[in-house]
Protein backbone atom coordinates (compact mmCIF):
# COMPACT_ATOMS: atom_id res chain seq x y z
CA UNK A 1 0.00 0.00 0.00
CA UNK A 2 2.82 2.42 0.90
CA UNK A 3 4.62 1.61 -2.36
CA UNK A 4 1.43 2.24 -4.35
CA UNK A 5 0.84 5.54 -2.56
CA UNK A 6 4.46 6.56 -3.19
CA UNK A 7 4.13 5.69 -6.88
CA UNK A 8 0.95 7.78 -7.16
CA UNK A 9 2.67 10.77 -5.52
CA UNK A 10 5.62 10.47 -7.90
CA UNK A 11 3.29 10.19 -10.93
CA UNK A 12 1.32 13.25 -9.80
CA UNK A 13 4.51 15.24 -9.31
CA UNK A 14 5.84 14.25 -12.74
CA UNK A 15 2.46 15.05 -14.32
CA UNK A 16 2.32 18.45 -12.63
CA UNK A 17 5.84 19.26 -13.75
CA UNK A 18 5.03 18.23 -17.33
CA UNK A 19 1.82 20.25 -17.32
CA UNK A 20 3.65 23.29 -15.92
CA UNK A 21 6.31 23.09 -18.63
CA UNK A 22 3.59 23.09 -21.30
CA UNK A 23 1.56 25.87 -19.67
CA UNK A 24 2.27 29.38 -21.04
CA UNK A 25 4.44 31.31 -18.62
CA UNK A 26 3.74 34.88 -17.54
CA UNK A 27 3.61 37.64 -20.13
CA UNK A 28 7.22 38.46 -19.32
CA UNK A 29 8.55 35.30 -20.96
CA UNK A 30 7.05 35.26 -24.42
CA UNK A 31 5.50 37.52 -27.04
CA UNK A 32 1.77 36.85 -27.33
CA UNK A 33 0.27 38.89 -30.15
CA UNK A 34 -3.19 37.70 -29.06
CA UNK A 35 -2.90 39.17 -25.56
CA UNK A 36 -4.43 42.67 -25.69
CA UNK A 37 -2.80 43.72 -22.41
CA UNK A 38 0.69 42.70 -23.53
CA UNK A 39 0.15 44.26 -26.98
CA UNK A 40 -1.03 47.55 -25.46
CA UNK A 41 2.02 47.70 -23.20
CA UNK A 42 4.22 46.83 -26.16
CA UNK A 43 2.74 49.59 -28.29
CA UNK A 44 3.36 52.15 -25.55
CA UNK A 45 6.96 51.02 -25.01
CA UNK A 46 7.58 50.80 -28.78
CA UNK A 47 6.40 54.41 -29.26
CA UNK A 48 8.66 55.57 -26.41
CA UNK A 49 11.79 53.52 -27.15
CA UNK A 50 11.70 52.30 -30.77
CA UNK A 51 9.55 54.48 -33.03
CA UNK A 52 12.14 57.25 -33.31
CA UNK A 53 14.26 54.90 -35.44
CA UNK A 54 11.91 52.17 -36.66
CA UNK A 55 8.99 54.51 -37.39
CA UNK A 56 5.63 55.12 -35.74
CA UNK A 57 4.06 52.71 -38.22
CA UNK A 58 6.92 50.17 -38.01
CA UNK A 59 8.03 51.31 -41.48
CA UNK A 60 11.75 51.62 -40.70
CA UNK A 61 14.11 54.17 -42.17
CA UNK A 62 14.32 54.88 -45.90
CA UNK A 63 16.65 52.64 -47.91
CA UNK A 64 17.12 50.38 -44.91
CA UNK A 65 19.02 47.81 -46.98
CA UNK A 66 21.65 50.32 -48.15
CA UNK A 67 24.59 51.00 -45.85
CA UNK A 68 25.12 54.55 -44.66
CA UNK A 69 28.42 56.38 -45.14
CA UNK A 70 29.54 55.15 -41.71
CA UNK A 71 29.00 51.53 -42.85
CA UNK A 72 26.00 50.93 -40.64
CA UNK A 73 22.57 49.95 -41.87
CA UNK A 74 19.49 52.13 -41.29
CA UNK A 75 16.80 50.80 -38.97
CA UNK A 76 14.74 48.14 -40.76
CA UNK A 77 10.96 48.04 -40.75
CA UNK A 78 9.19 45.75 -38.33
CA UNK A 79 6.06 45.51 -40.45
CA UNK A 80 5.54 42.71 -42.98
CA UNK A 81 7.87 44.41 -45.51
CA UNK A 82 10.89 43.95 -43.27
CA UNK A 83 12.74 40.88 -42.10
CA UNK A 84 11.81 40.85 -38.42
CA UNK A 85 9.35 38.03 -39.03
CA UNK A 86 12.16 35.96 -40.57
CA UNK A 87 13.56 35.39 -37.06
CA UNK A 88 12.28 33.40 -34.07
CA UNK A 89 11.10 35.28 -31.01
CA UNK A 90 14.02 34.20 -28.82
CA UNK A 91 16.51 35.59 -31.32
CA UNK A 92 14.57 38.87 -31.60
CA UNK A 93 14.45 39.11 -27.82
CA UNK A 94 18.20 38.52 -27.57
CA UNK A 95 19.04 41.06 -30.27
CA UNK A 96 16.91 43.63 -28.46
CA UNK A 97 18.19 42.84 -24.98
CA UNK A 98 21.92 42.25 -25.44
CA UNK A 99 22.50 43.52 -28.98
CA UNK A 100 22.82 42.19 -32.49
CA UNK A 101 26.59 41.68 -32.37
CA UNK A 102 26.43 39.70 -29.13
CA UNK A 103 23.63 37.41 -30.32
CA UNK A 104 25.15 36.85 -33.76
CA UNK A 105 28.68 36.46 -32.42
CA UNK A 106 29.91 39.28 -34.65
CA UNK A 107 32.67 40.86 -32.61
CA UNK A 108 33.29 44.40 -33.82
CA UNK A 109 30.00 44.67 -35.72
CA UNK A 110 28.76 48.23 -35.47
CA UNK A 111 25.12 49.19 -35.42
CA UNK A 112 23.00 52.08 -34.26
CA UNK A 113 20.65 49.59 -32.56
CA UNK A 114 21.27 49.86 -28.83
CA UNK A 115 21.04 46.95 -26.44
CA UNK A 116 18.17 47.48 -24.01
CA UNK A 117 19.48 45.37 -21.12
CA UNK A 118 19.24 47.53 -18.02
CA UNK A 119 17.00 49.99 -19.88
CA UNK A 120 13.86 47.93 -20.42
CA UNK A 121 12.74 45.03 -18.26
CA UNK A 122 12.36 41.70 -20.04
CA UNK A 123 8.56 41.90 -19.83
CA UNK A 124 8.59 45.16 -21.80
CA UNK A 125 10.90 43.74 -24.47
CA UNK A 126 8.56 40.76 -24.88
CA UNK A 127 5.61 43.17 -24.98
CA UNK A 128 7.21 45.19 -27.79
CA UNK A 129 7.69 41.98 -29.75
CA UNK A 130 4.03 41.08 -29.11
CA UNK A 131 2.96 44.48 -30.42
CA UNK A 132 5.10 44.16 -33.54
CA UNK A 133 3.78 40.65 -34.19
CA UNK A 134 0.19 41.83 -33.69
CA UNK A 135 0.49 44.05 -36.78
CA UNK A 136 1.51 41.29 -39.20
CA UNK A 137 -0.97 39.77 -41.64
CA UNK A 138 -2.07 36.19 -40.88
CA UNK A 139 0.18 34.57 -43.51
CA UNK A 140 3.28 36.31 -42.11
CA UNK A 141 2.28 35.46 -38.53
CA UNK A 142 1.82 31.81 -39.49
CA UNK A 143 5.26 31.62 -41.12
CA UNK A 144 6.91 33.22 -38.10
CA UNK A 145 5.01 30.93 -35.70
CA UNK A 146 6.26 27.94 -37.70
CA UNK A 147 9.79 29.30 -37.43
CA UNK A 148 9.38 29.64 -33.65
CA UNK A 149 8.26 26.03 -33.45
CA UNK A 150 11.22 24.81 -35.51
CA UNK A 151 13.63 26.90 -33.43
CA UNK A 152 12.30 25.45 -30.19
CA UNK A 153 12.71 21.90 -31.50
CA UNK A 154 16.42 22.41 -32.17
Amino acid sequence: MVVLLGAIVVLLAVGALAAYSLWPQDAGGYANADDPTQVALGRRVYMEACASCHGENLEGQPDWRVRLENGRLPAPPHDATGHTWHHPDELLFGMTKIGIAAVAGLEGYETDMPAFEGVLPDAEIWAVLAYIKSTWPPAVSARQANMNQQYQQN
